[in-house]
């Protein structure tokens, strides 16, 4: 049995999301058009919902009887899409009494609801087969709907554990990329010389420099992801800044990482530029993390609202 894939997914029913009815374009035109005037008078979207709702969109979630519920919706990089055996969601429910409020609930991978798509041919991560999945009313059955929780942040000890994994999990695969890059392009200034001077390139004080830029970065987040993971171990008390400290730890992660790769592309030259080169590979890798959440707009959101409060609070 593989691991759960632990993947956020937009609401359901039993009724596969149809874009004609769900969402038609002149819904779409009208939200486009109030959007001014909402930023303007920095309001709430009432009549956006308002129009959702009534296209039956925010009601692509619903409950069954016996508690179980049916998810339809489209989950982009789902990793291990061919072969997962459980899939973690999560949606918004409109209708029950407690709404509205976010279901986490975890899918058979054979549900016949599932469906995952067969184009793959991406960029970077191309090992993981991380293909579309979507979701034509899967069901999670009522023993597998783990939390009934509101909308926002939440200290829920199963949304925070999955969070907190997860950021700290992927920070630390990428901050293993830049020391994997660190050692290609530390290898590479020892076996390259200057054409100029005959000297290996170590001895070229610009290449010395690209290097030790790397490292020092890399001194700065070593100790705050292991720092971390210990206050995870022992459950420290920060509260709410919980959720900015693991953002921006994956934040910062990925953005020195990127840093690092850029920086080893100078030092190893040309070669890195084909295709087949472990650099060349490991650059378009680095690229996923403008992608994986929390990505640096999410990060920068949930900064600002512990700092100055919710936008109008």
């Amino acid at each position: 049995m593989t691991a759960p894939a632990s993947t956020p997914a937009t609401g359901s029913s039993a009724e596969p999301f149809d874009p004609a009815r769900h969402l038609p374009d002149d819904l779409l035109a009208r939200i486009h058009d109030r959007a001014a005037v909402v930023d303007r008078e920095n309001r709430f979207v009432t009549d956006d919902l308002a129009d959702l709702r009534r296209a039956g969109y925010l009601d692509i979630l619903v409950p069954e009887p016996d508690g179980g519920v049916r998810f339809t919706g489209t989950k982009i990089f789902t990793t291990l899409s061919p072969a997962f055996t459980r899939l973690g969601v999560l949606g918004l429910d409109t209708t029950s009494p407690d709404a509205p409020c976010i279901v986490h609930a975890f899918l058979d991978g054979d549900d016949p609801g599932i469906h995952r798509d067969e184009h793959w041919d991406v960029l970077g991560i191309r090992g993981t087969y991380s293909r579309t999945t979507r979701l034509a009313g899967a069901r999670a059955r009522p023993e597998r709907v783990l939390r009934r929780l509101p909308p926002g942040p939440s200290m829920d000890p199963y949304v925070f554990g999955i969070f907190a994994s997860f950021e700290l999990l992927l920070a630390s695969v990428y901050l293993g990329l830049a020391e994997r890059t660190l050692e290609l392009g530390v290898a590479a200034a020892h076996s390259r010389r200057s054409k100029r001077t005959g000297q290996p390139l170590a001895d070229d004080p610009a290449i010395r420099w690209r290097v030790a830029e790397a490292g020092l970065q890399l001194d700065g987040v070593r100790p705050q992801l292991a720092a971390l993971a210990c206050d995870v171990d022992r459950d420290a008390p920060h509260g709410a800044r919980w959720f900015t400290l693991l953002s921006g730890a994956k934040m910062r992660a990925t953005q020195v990482t990127r840093g690092v790769v850029e920086e080893m592309m100078h030092v190893c030259g040309g070669a890195a530029f084909d295709n087949r080169s472990e650099m060349a590979r490991l650059y378009r890798e680095v690229l996923a993390g403008l992608f994986h959440p929390s990505n640096d707009e999410s990060a920068h959101a949930t900064a600002a609202t512990a700092l100055l409060g919710p936008i109008g609070g």
